[in-house]
């Protein structure tokens, strides 16, 4: 009983923070943004949530996923994320997906898929469990994956915000959607007992 207990209130929070993050996507717009954003939670509390900067900066690695799992390190006082899921109104992208995994991401939730340039769709760097067993100093285990949460709700936010961009990036097959939400759980590291002592080491010392 506990258990389903547990699986409902952690729908809720996803769904809570999912719009939470949609809404983000509308501010990026009006800054000249696209519409792109995150969130960094550690169980029902905001750690931290950003959009992109990349207009705003004039840099293209000023991506709303890294922006936030950089000032989640900061305001947690640690590198390890563990004990955070992230959130993203579009499938964090190839780039983005390799810090997630470096800090150790819980769970991974999104709205859109983007098969062209996705860490999980298309490059699968969020459920590359071989990067975390070989070198499982560097990355953490498999996240718990969640795709599809909420994404006509995010699709609205780009359809609005430029109807015309948003036909091309539907045309060309950038951005994919389904007709069900993806879950996908944590896969944990099958490693022996001198790595699991660094591993242990490395997070007594990440901070």
């Amino acid at each position: 009983m506990k258990r389903s207990a547990d699986h409902v209130d952690q729908t809720s929070i996803d769904v809570a923070m999912m719009q939470r993050c949609i809404e983000l996507s509308k501010t990026a717009t009006r800054k000249g943004e696209f519409p792109f954003a995150a969130v960094v939670c550690e169980g029902k509390n905001i750690v931290a949530e950003e959009i992109n900067g990349v207009a705003q900066n004039g840099d293209v690695t000023r991506h709303a996923e890294l922006l936030a799992v950089s000032k989640a390190q900061q305001v947690l006082g640690r590198k390890d994320l563990s004990r955070c899921t992230i959130y993203s109104n579009v499938e964090p992208c190839v780039m983005c997906a390799f810090p997630i995994r470096e800090t150790r991401m819980a769970r991974v939730v999104f709205a859109l898929r983007s098969p062209m340039m996705g860490g999980f769709s298309k490059w699968n760097v969020l459920r590359d469990a071989e990067i975390a067993n070989v070198m499982p100093e560097a990355f953490g285990p498999v996240p718990e994956t969640i795709a599809g949460l909420m994404q006509k709700e995010a699709e609205e936010v780009w359809r609005k915000w430029n109807p015309i961009i948003w036909g091309v990036i539907k045309s060309r097959g950038c951005f994919g959607s389904a007709d069900h939400c993806e879950h996908r759980h944590g896969v944990p590291l099958e490693i022996g007992f001198l790595r699991r002592m660094l591993i242990q080491y490395r997070n007594r010392h990440s901070v």
